[in-house]
């Protein structure tokens, strides 16, 4: 997965993850791709500075968010907590789960759990959908 750094026409600006850069461009061609605070589809990649391994201990991120930005995440919250209260927490075997629902081998339900990148790549070049799910320092499981 590859993070972009995006803006729309009203220079409101955003991040979005996509497989590879034509996935972006694919997407961007059929009008999937929407600036979150306006809802504009003329949108475009700006530059940004590539992701570097250092030796370093990585720090977490923080966000110091305005009002728009912490309604966003209150409903990124909610989300997650309804998630996690109305599907089935599979733990470790998410990508095997999600492969025999998607190929009809198991009965069709939702599901959440943990997947590594390698699995969840497998994941997308089986065409499995499936989105990440957000989890706060505040979640319990």
């Amino acid at each position: 997965m590859i993070r972009f750094s995006l803006h729309c026409d009203q220079a409101h600006e955003f991040e979005g993850w996509f497989r590879d850069n034509a996935d972006y461009d694919t997407q961007s061609k059929r009008g999937f791709v929407e600036c979150p605070v306006c809802g504009s589809h003329k949108v475009s990649k700006s530059l940004m500075a590539p992701a570097v391994s250092t030796g370093r201990k990585k720090e977490k991120m923080a966000l110091a968010a305005n009002a728009e930005q912490k309604k966003l995440m209150a409903a990124l919250k909610e989300m997650s907590r309804q998630v996690r209260e109305n599907a089935e927490n599979v733990g470790d075997k998410f990508a095997e789960e999600a492969r025999k629902i998607h190929f009809g081998e198991t009965e069709a339900r939702g599901i959440y759990g943990e997947a590594t990148p390698e699995e969840a790549r497998g994941l997308i070049e089986d065409g499995v959908e499936f989105m990440p799910l957000p989890v706060f320092p505040d979640d319990r499981n």
